[in-house]
């Protein structure tokens, strides 16, 4: 969950910048152990040797957070409402919280004080789509290099508010494109391309590597990760890296996961026609949103052909295939295969060897790792997939 992204930085990357941790330990899922050791070799994973340690919650958004929880100090558990926003222990205290987060929770322990404290904790997914815009805005603030351009801007492009206006190395913005930032920052990483005729608005943030095709429209509140391609219309949402959405196609108030790709013509709706707010169906419950614009949730390696029609609040799983014309259920277990006229089991194999020759165009290896997390998944979901299949027969 420290992964995710929200504004211009994943969470994890926001409390590192936070606290500049001389170690930094981090705790999870164990099906995603094996994989995110893979991916961090020089750091530990659900193993803390140490005598001391302050832990924070992996949702909360750690922009201002340092006063608060000071990294020194005697033994407290730091609360916000019924939520443990982070825990400084030591000692016999640090084993216990061990022993409690061995078990997948971080829980109240017995002796420890507590402290209130005000503290941004994202709880639901559509909280990242909407803390987006102020999160970009946090972020590029504390960069402090309003104004900063380095990279090449060409002839003919209009930059609206000047000083609020990154850009890095390598990157290039080509004639024709006007970067407003008069609403809200925009940040642009290295070596990205943006092309003719494109309209980013911000707060903006566009990861390292990415391409912004000709004729974008980026609205406020969007935050992409590396190496996406980016085209059409996109409001606030966040596109984590190496996904793309490279044709027509408006997304709005939606969170696509790594490895997705949206085929030409995918389109979103994040606004009922009754202005009513959206629902949404997480592990086959359904709860409100509580906001009135909130598009799609799309995870990890999952795929949409061309013309697919997303409704308000749709949540597509993990390694899912989706295809064909009118509106798709709303809530798309992981690993299914079809569209409107019905869905089956996107076999695991062929899932895998999908990801491989995906990843492989990326030069990155498809390991024993990812693997064995695919396999932890299909297992895990296998229970809700069955049961959508039974209610949407191919």
């Amino acid at each position: 969950v420290f992964d995710l992204r929200c504004g211009a930085h994943t969470i994890r990357e926001k409390v590192i910048r936070e606290y500049k941790p001389e170690k930094l330990i981090l705790f999870c899922r164990d099906y995603l152990k094996e994989s995110l050791l893979e991916s961090n070799d020089a750091i530990s994973v659900n193993q803390c040797e140490e005598d001391r340690a302050l832990l924070i919650n992996g949702r909360v958004l750690a922009n201002g957070l340092k006063e608060k929880v000071p990294a020194a100090g005697p033994d407290c558990v730091y609360k916000c409402g019924e939520e443990i926003a982070a825990v400084r222990v030591s000692g016999d205290n640090l084993k216990k919280v061990l022993k409690t987060l061995a078990g997948g929770k971080l829980e109240d322990i017995d002796g420890i004080p507590s402290k209130e404290i005000s503290a941004d904790i994202i709880k639901w997914p559509w909280n990242l789509v909407h803390k987006n815009a102020a999160q970009i805005e946090s972020d590029i603030a504390l960069m402090n290099r309003n104004g900063e351009i380095n990279g090449t801007v060409y002839d003919d492009v209009q930059l609206l508010n000047r000083s609020g206006i990154i850009i890095e190395e390598g990157a290039k913005v080509y004639p024709y494109v006007v970067l407003d930032a008069e609403e809200g920052p925009i940040y642009i990483g290295k070596d990205v391309k943006v092309m003719p005729h494109s309209v980013i608005a911000g707060p903006v943030s566009i990861g390292d590597r990415c391409l912004v095709k000709p004729g974008s429209h980026i609205y406020e509140g969007a935050s992409f990760g590396e190496f996406c391609k980016i085209a059409g219309e996109v409001e606030g949402s966040i596109i984590h890296s190496y996904s793309n959405k490279q044709h027509y196609g408006f997304l709005g108030h939606s969170y696509l996961g790594q490895w997705v790709n949206l085929g030409a013509g995918t389109t979103t709706s994040d606004l009922k026609n009754n202005y009513r707010n959206v629902r949404v169906t997480i592990n086959m419950e359904t709860y409100d949103t509580g906001t009135l614009f909130c598009g799609c949730f799309v995870g990890d390696h999952s795929k949409t052909s061309i013309n697919v029609t997303l409704n308000t609040g749709t949540v597509v799983g993990f390694s899912c295939n989706i295809f064909g014309e009118g509106f798709l259920p709303k809530y798309i277990p992981s690993f299914a295969w079809g569209g409107s006229k019905g869905f089956a089991a996107f076999d695991l194999k062929k899932s895998m060897q999908l990801a491989e020759t995906v990843m492989g165009r990326r030069k990155i290896d498809f390991t024993k790792e990812a693997e064995k997390m695919f396999l932890d998944v299909y297992n895990s979901t296998k229970p809700e997939r069955n049961v959508f299949m039974q209610n949407h027969p191919v």
